[in-house]
Parts: C-alpha cells; sequence; structure tokens
C-alpha cells in the first residue's frame, strides 16, 4: 500500500509540474487538536502545533499542493476497558512530535486575490520524538505503548486565499495504526487551523 500511494504521489506531482501555469511557495504555522482513536479506551483531545512550508503547483483552477513542516500531536487516555469488559480508572498521555508530508490535491475558484479552496489527499507522518507517561494500572493491563516510526493518513479540508495570506481548515484521518501491538489499534485522527504566507 505504501509502494502504490507513493507513486501515485509522485505520478501526479509529475504531471502537475508538466501542466502548470504557475508555481507559489509559502511557509505556515498553525495549531493541531488531536487525539488517538482506540476502541479499548477513552481519550481527550490535545492541542499541538504545526510549522513549516508548502508549494502550489497548477493551472488556472485545479492545483497540487505538497507541503512538509514539523508539528506535534498526541493524546490522553482516562479510561480503559480490558478483555472482560472491566472499566479501569487510569491515565496516560502520549505526545509525538512529527514530520508530516501531505500532497494533496485541489481547486480554487475566485479572483487572483480572493479565491476559495478545497482539497484532499494522502499524508505520511515520521516520528521524530515520542514523550509518553502511563500509570501502573495502565502498565498492568496493557501493551499498547510501544508506537510505529510513521503513519499513513489523508487529509481533506478548505481554504481561502487573501492576497498573500491563506487560511486552511483540515480534517486528517488515520488510515494505518500506529501501535505496535496486535491486540490494539490506534489512529491518530485530528483538526488543524494554519495560517501560510506566500513567498513567491
Amino acid at each position: 500500500m505504501k509502494k502504490i500511494i507513493l507513486s501515485i504521489v509522485f505520478l501526479t506531482i509529475g504531471w502537475a509540474t508538466s501542466q502548470a501555469q504557475t508555481f507559489n511557495l509559502g511557509v505556515k504555522a498553525g495549531v493541531n487538536l488531536s487525539k488517538l482513536n482506540a476502541d479499548f479506551a477513552s481519550e481527550e483531545n490535545r492541542l499541538g502545533y504545526q510549522v513549516g512550508a508548502w508549494a502550489r503547483i497548477g493551472g488556472a483552477s485545479f492545483y497540487v499542493q505538497p507541503e512538509a513542516y514539523i508539528g506535534s500531536k498526541g493524546n490522553k487516555f482516562i479510561s480503559f476497558t480490558n478483555n472482560n469488559n472491566t472499566e479501569i480508572a487510569a491515565e496516560g498521555k502520549v505526545k509525538f512530535t512529527t514530520l508530516d508530508i501531505p500532497v494533496l490535491l485541489g481547486t480554487k475558484f475566485g479572483a487572483n486575490n480572493l479565491n476559495f479552496r478545497l482539497m484532499a489527499g494522502p499524508v505520511v507522518s515520521f516520528v521524530l520524538d515520542e514523550n509518553s507517561s502511563f500509570s501502573s494500572a495502565y502498565d498492568q493491563v496493557t501493551d499498547f505503548k510501544n508506537y510505529k516510526d510513521q503513519a499513513f493518513g489523508i487529509q481533506a479540508g478548505a481554504g481561502v486565499d487573501v492576497g498573500a495570506i491563506s487560511v486552511d481548515l483540515r480534517y486528517e484521518a488515520g488510515l494505518s495504526n500506529i501501535s505496535k501491538s496486535e491486540k490494539y489499534t490506534q489512529k491518530p485522527n485530528l483538526f488543524q487551523l494554519s495560517l501560510g504566507f506566500k513567498i513567491l
């Protein structure tokens, strides 16, 4: 699946580059509201950040937007349900620092200095750093605390451009299990709001 996604991404970027009428480059920063969806626990959202760069390649209405940004995301677990469906009061926290690389396909409409955009596409996240803490109750009944170095997801959202300023609101749904555990599935999901500035 990874090879298929990466092949589609590179083919799309290559096609868009060959058809490109415009090329833009910019920087961005924003906030994330994330959690790890898990069917064995109750979770709370965690606030994080993102900062990085983007490029936009395309024509009058269609574009491809690859990005690269450093971000933080994570989760707070507030209870756990074991195999006997017994709820255990416990607490655990996990925080990831990631390098996220989405490649978005989008369309835009409106004037050059004021336009609206819709976008969607795959994203791969590489875990650069992990910081976690769990209570002894979690330690006794779970083995989900070991995480993979990367995860795949899909982003979709909308944005608006006002001159050189861009504002984006997106939702990211995890497609792959980031936990190494064979018993417990955890998929990162998040909302993100970002402010971008076009420098080229």
